[in-house]
């Protein structure tokens, strides 16, 4: 589902358009996808990324220790990715 919206998304912009893309890392931390592949996706699609904002999450699983994924929960940065075609 990234990949073909990375693919398609200049074909919705208008001329001096940008999309967002609102990603989590925490695939990145399960070993699931790579940030090089991500960034190799978006470079595949013809985007450049125009600016990238972080946050951390703050909701309860964050923090619940008991929970499987709480390491990688901890290290997860979601992001929005501000996408422009070239």
């Amino acid at each position: 589902m990234l990949f073909r919206f990375l693919n398609e998304l200049s074909d919705h912009l208008e001329p001096g358009g940008e999309g967002w893309l609102v990603l989590s890392d925490l695939a990145e931390h399960l070993g699931l996808r790579s940030r090089e592949d991500l960034l190799a996706a978006i470079d595949s699609a013809g985007l450049t990324v125009m600016d990238r904002l972080d946050t951390k999450p703050t909701h309860p699983k964050a923090s619940d220790r008991e929970d499987p994924l709480f390491e990688a929960r901890t290290a997860e940065v979601t992001s929005l990715w501000r996408l422009v075609p070239r």
